[in-house]
Parts: C-alpha cells; structure tokens; sequence
C-alpha cells in the first residue's frame, strides 16, 4: 500500500442520493426475454424475475465506491458476489426508490474486496429488496480491514456426498449480451465489443455476470419452487469465471437445510468442468 493510494475509511456509510425507477410491465417483459426466462408470468410481465431487482439500484452501483476507492483504480473493479434478499417481488406499476452505501472493506495478496448494501422501497417506504453487492479490486492490497463485509454463503463442501436434488442446463445464446444490456440497463462495452474485451485481457466478448445469475435464478423457481417468485426470499453467488456467448452452462442444486418454513438450496453452475459460479445459495418457502 502507498500513500497516494489507499481507500478511505470516512467514506463508509455514506449514502447516496435516493434514485427513482417506474416498473413498467414492457420492462419486466424485456428481461424476462433477455435472460432466456421460461417462466411465463415473468414473461407476460406480470412479475418480476427475482434479478430484475438489480435494474432499479444500477445506477447506484458505483457510486459508493467513489466514496472509498482511489478514482485510479475504479478500472480495477469486477463485480465479486451477489446477494439479494426479497421482502416481496417487484411487480409493474411499482415505484421504487434506492440508495446505497459501502459497509466495509478487506485487504487480500491478490486485491481488496469490499461490500456494498443497497435498499429498494416501495411508495410508502416498505422494503422491496435488499442487497449486498461485493467488489473485487483486482492487484491492489489495500492492507487493511475495516468495517463489515457482506455476509457470507459459502457451499458446504459435505453436500457433494449426496446426489443433486436438481440439474438444469441451459444455452447462452450468441447474442444474449446484446440483449442483456439494454434490458438491464448496462453498457459496459466488455459485453459488447469484442475489441475492448480483448484489449481488457478476455478471450472476447462476455456474458454479464448478472444474467448468468438470472439463469441459475430460473432454474432454481422452476425446479424447486414451482415457478413461484413469491417463494423466493434470498439469492446468492459469487462470481467465478465469466461465460462466453454460445457456451452450454449446467446447474446442480443440493440441499442445503431446513428451518422456520424456509428450505436452503446450495448450487454451483458450470461450463464443462470450469466453475462460473460458486456459492450459489437460495431460500424458498416451504
């Protein structure tokens, strides 16, 4: 760690401004298309997949960052874990306001890792969502801990002496970031460029993470909670490998435990024998 860069600890617990976002069912309709979303009450617009949930806080993503991290090395920054926690699901005609706030941070030998919590509320103030979202700065040790981190959802490395409760397999398909992008409200151009995507190290353009996520979300609702989102009350990944347009992906789903009407579902989703995501965790009521 240097002096002239070093992450800020006075800027934890800073909020951003509030942002507002109108839930229209032509947006819902649109990501439920963009993500290959079987389920068809998602599909009509009728609710929204449990992912959606990221497009009403996106523009607040960063933000807490600039609070923390040094500006050069906001280029460094990848999207590590994510971890939605459902009050209810988002239907059209909400109107959702958002903010956001950096809890904390941890320096590591290949980089520093530090969480991000995010609230969406309804109009008269009631919890939508809530989120943690943990950032990765990839080379820099920024040589301390400070704070909280988001909390954690480790696999349990037992459940592979059992069988699978559930295996779904999916295909990305060569344009599925070109259509991502737009329903969710995301230009980066490594998803959209395959110059840039190289230029940044990547064997080509990439799939978002995000959407990846939303496809381990589908198959978890169709298998395990009969299609259901009202079900759904956490989902969780870290962000493994990235994914390329045209590959195969393949789910497993264990269970994990049961207690207070709530079953847990432990899964990783994979392309060939490479992990893409790990500790995948879900909530369903029973």
């Amino acid at each position: 760690m240097s002096e002239e860069l070093a992450f800020d600890s006075s800027g934890l617990g800073t909020w951003t401004e509030e942002s507002r976002f109108e839930v229209t069912r032509e947006r819902l309709v649109e990501y439920a298309e963009a993500t290959n979303d079987p389920i068809e009450a998602h599909r009509a617009g009728d609710i929204a997949a449990p992912v959606f949930a990221i497009v009403p806080v996106f523009q607040s993503l960063m933000e807490p960052a600039l609070e923390v991290v040094p500006t050069s090395l906001m280029g460094r920054i990848v999207h590590g874990e994510q971890d939605f926690r459902f009050h209810r699901p988002i239907e059209p005609g909400d109107v959702l306001t958002s903010r956001a706030t950096m809890l904390g941070y941890q320096g590591l030998p290949k980089g520093s890792r530090a969480a991000v919590y995010l609230e969406s509320r309804d109009a008269h103030g009631s919890l939508v969502n809530e989120q943690y979202v943990t950032f990765f700065v990839r080379g820099f040790d920024c040589g301390e801990a400070v704070g909280e981190l988001a909390p954690d959802h480790k696999f349990d490395e037992e459940l592979r002496q059992r069988d699978p409760v559930a295996a779904v397999s999916a295909h990305v398909d060569e344009d599925q970031t070109f259509r991502y992008g737009p329903a969710a409200g995301d230009p980066m151009p490594i998803h959209l460029d395959e110059d840039v995507a190289k230029d940044a190290g990547l064997p080509g353009i990439i799939a978002h993470g995000l959407c990846t996520m939303a496809f381990t979300s589908w198959a978890v609702l169709s298998e395990l909670a009969g299609s259901d989102v009202r079900r759904l009350r956490r989902l969780a990944v870290r962000f493994s490998k990235p994914v390329l347009p045209g590959q195969d992906i393949h789910t497993r789903i264990w269970q994990a435990g049961s207690s207070g009407g709530v079953t847990s579902y432990a899964y990783e989703t994979a392309v060939g024998a490479d992990a893409v995501i790990t500790d995948g965790l879900a909530e369903i009521v029973n």
